[in-house]
């Protein structure tokens, strides 16, 4: 097989991620809430993978392993994440998020796999996820966004288990692009009616860009790629590459918004770069795992 693939597959997830998170931010602070934009993702998704849906065979896991898989990324996760891009930047979103990702997803395979990697690739992720900390120019950890850094976390724990419960489970996919949508209508939608709407004052064009983002670029494409390529190159190191979302994000933003870049955020893209390229060139495992 080629190899490119699947590293290519991980960072179109990276620049589908970093505009994901633009656009969050962005819609959080329109008429719509959050609890909206999440239907809107999970319903659009439903409707686009229909045609897998009603091919697809649900004796193949349990129900339990649907549930883990569809709601590591699920409404759990993006009503944290909505909800604390209220408070947070989307950059220092990124970085609190998808900075801890290589951290947790060690973590996690190590727990439930005992994959060790080698020396050189621990100093790697601590590398990339201390320059994920210079990206925040110092400012996430003050204590008047505790309360968005909390819900951060834990949707970055979420997202770990999504990914690792992919390879736990052995999924494609072709079983996450079906999962994730039908798990989230069938539970979200009578919560809907729970949570605060804005549906009635948004406009047309605000629902529009959210439903196809969100619902189509994310929920079908981005996690087809993340799914294809946890299957080919494994948990940890497609959680490296989501660390380089807040990087994209801020180069992204100077590029194309004129955003100046402050000396800490070049440091974290430079570390971030040396650490991914440190990573890569280090020998993959001590035994063999995952």
């Amino acid at each position: 097989m080629n190899m490119y693939k699947p590293y290519c597959a991980a960072m179109a997830v990276v620049f589908i991620w970093s505009g994901w998170i633009t656009i969050s931010r962005f819609g959080v602070h329109t008429a719509l809430q959050p609890a909206d934009i999440t239907l809107l993702r999970y319903w659009t998704a439903l409707l686009v993978t229909i045609p897998f849906i009603l091919r697809y065979s649900w004796q193949k896991s349990r129900l339990w392993q649907y549930l883990v898989v569809g709601l590591g990324v699920g409404f759990p996760y993006t009503m944290l994440s909505f909800y604390a891009l209220r408070h947070l930047q989307a950059a220092h979103a990124g970085v609190l998020v998808n900075g801890l990702l290589p951290v947790l997803g060690t973590f996690a395979v190590w727990l439930l796999f005992r994959q060790r990697i080698t020396a050189p690739r621990y100093a790697a992720i601590g590398v990339i996820f201390l320059s994920n900390i210079c990206m925040t120019n110092g400012t996430a950890l003050s204590l008047h966004q505790a309360g968005g850094l909390l819900l951060l976390l834990a949707a970055a724990v979420c997202y770990t288990c999504h990914m690792v419960a992919i390879r736990f489970y052995k999924m494609t996919w072709r079983d996450v692009i079906v999962i994730v949508p039908v798990v989230n209508v069938i539970l979200f939608t009578p919560l809907w009616f729970v949570f605060r709407s804005g549906f009635v004052e948004s406009t047309y064009h605000d629902m529009a860009v959210q439903a196809l983002y969100q619902g189509v670029v994310v929920n079908v494409l981005a996690l087809f790629c993340v799914a294809y390529a946890i299957e080919h190159i494994g948990t940890v190191t497609v959680s490296l590459f989501m660390s380089f979302v807040p990087v994209v994000t801020a180069l992204l933003a100077w590029i194309m918004l004129g955003e100046t870049l402050s000396p800490l955020e070049m440091i974290g893209i430079a570390g971030c770069s040396i650490g991914l390229t440190w990573y890569a060139l280090s020998p993959a495992q001590v035994t063999s795992g995952t």
